[in-house]
Formats: structure tokens, C-alpha cells, sequence
């Protein structure tokens, strides 16, 4: 018994590393904890609340680390972290109501789009760090706080995405302020599942801890190119956990 329970927190530590890593460099962490959770014995609301936990430190850890580095944009990120609150408190409100069964299948839908996103888009690494259209920003974080109070797997890349389709901003700079609104929109979302019933508090923790060792590493990583290996291992482990939460 003991043996097994060393063995589920040990592999809620590495796919928290791996997560906290995958979410900072690009997006996506959340389609690896998310599953494994569930996979080891978690509701999958249940699963959806506790990794919020990971979220948060992890996000905490990162923004600290990039303010270090000279990344930190408070004012901006204040602006879009306010209305990507709110909508992340309606997202999240939605999802604790969902029936788990119905959240597998759309939790397999998102994980296959965001691989397709994640293996088909190109990053703009030579665009300005000014941040231009903030009015603009604000609104469209506010649906991207409902997606990511739902669901939260994917964020990373929907960011990226409003960022270049508006402001073209360089992606150092885009994953500077994505931390920081993920930080501050993840502590609504959070809640609504603790005050829910949704939060498996140990299992948090663990997970926490390895998202934000892999959010340390991954900051540091972010402003290199070398992330053709992120998409091959993200291929492999998340189309083989799309199927079995699907169809099983």
C-alpha cells in the first residue's frame, strides 16, 4: 500500500516538473496533469480544481522569475488579468457542475486542437515588446479567462494566439504577461472549486511543487528555439490520452 501511494505523489511530482516547464516555454502543461490525475483516481472535476493549485504556484514562481530578469509589465497585466478574472469566474462556476463523463470528452476534444495548434502555428520571435491595443487585449481575456476557468489545459497557446492576431508583441514579452494574467485569474477560478468541494488539497500540493520546478526551468528556457523535442513528447503523451479519455 505504501508503495502505491509513493509511487501516485512521485508521478504527480514529475508530471508537475514537466508541466510547469511545458507551461511556461509555450502552453499545454494542463493536458498532461489534468489526465494523470484522472488516470490515477481523481474525479475529473475533482482533477480540473486540484491542478489549479499547481497553477497558481507555478505562475507565482515564474512571474517572480521573470521580474528578476527585467519582464514585468504590472499595469498591462493588471488590466488583462481584471476581465480575465471575471470571466474566469464564470467558466469556472460552469465547470463544477459538469458531469465528469461529459467533461473526458471535452477535455479529449481540447487536448487534440491545442496539439494541432500547438504542432502547426509559428511563433513570432521577431516582433516589438511593446504591448499596443490594450483596449482590444482586455476584451478577448475576457473569454480567454471563461476557457481557462472551464478548462484551463491550453491557455498557454489561446495567449499566444491573441497576442499575435492583435498586438504583435515578441514572444519573451507574451509569456512574461501570460504568467502573470494566468497568476492572477487562476486565484477566482480556484476558489470556486475549494468553496465547491472540487480541491484534493495533498495531491495539490505534490503537483504544485513539481509545476513550479518545471516553471523555473522553463523560464529560463523560453527565450531559446529548442522546442522541437517539447512538440514530439507533447504528440506522443497527449494523443494517447485524448483516446483513453474518450473512448474509455
Amino acid at each position: 500500500m505504501e508503495i502505491s501511494i509513493i509511487l501516485k505523489y512521485g508521478l504527480v511530482l514529475v508530471a508537475g516538473v514537466a508541466a510547469g516547464f511545458f507551461n511556461v516555454v509555450a502552453g499545454g502543461g494542463s493536458l498532461i496533469t489534468v489526465p494523470a490525475m484522472i488516470f490515477l483516481g481523481l474525479p475529473p472535476v475533482m482533477a480540473n480544481g486540484t491542478n489549479r493549485i499547481a497553477i497558481l504556484s507555478q505562475n507565482i514562481t515564474s512571474v517572480n522569475s521573470f521580474r528578476r530578469k527585467g519582464y514585468f509589465d504590472l499595469k498591462t497585466g493588471l488590466i488583462l488579468g481584471a476581465t480575465a478574472s471575471a470571466g474566469a469566474f464564470l467558466g469556472s462556476s460552469i465547470a463544477v457542475e459538469l458531469p465528469g463523463e461529459i467533461f473526458n470528452r471535452i477535455l479529449s476534444v481540447v487536448m487534440i486542437l491545442v496539439l494541432l495548434f500547438t504542432l502547426f502555428s509559428r511563433k513570432r520571435e521577431g516582433d516589438s515588446d511593446r504591448i499596443v491595443k490594450v483596449p482590444l487585449l482586455a476584451v478577448a481575456f475576457f473569454f480567454v479567462g471563461i476557457y481557462g476557468g472551464f478548462i484551463q489545459a491550453g491557455t498557454g497557446f489561446i495567449v499566444i494566439a491573441v497576442f499575435s492576431l492583435i498586438s504583435g508583441t515578441s514572444l519573451v514579452r507574451i509569456n512574461s504577461l501570460k504568467v502573470f494574467v494566468v497568476m492572477i485569474y487562476t486565484i477566482p477560478s480556484l476558489l470556486v472549486f475549494i468553496l465547491n468541494g472540487q480541491v484534493e488539497w495533498i495531491t495539490g500540493i505534490f503537483l504544485a511543487v513539481g509545476n513550479s520546478l518545471g516553471a523555473l526551468f522553463g523560464t529560463s528556457f523560453t527565450i531559446s528555439k529548442g522546442e522541437k523535442w517539447i512538440k514530439i513528447v507533447l504528440t506522443v503523451t497527449v494523443s494517447a490520452m485524448a483516446v483513453k479519455l474518450f473512448f474509455f
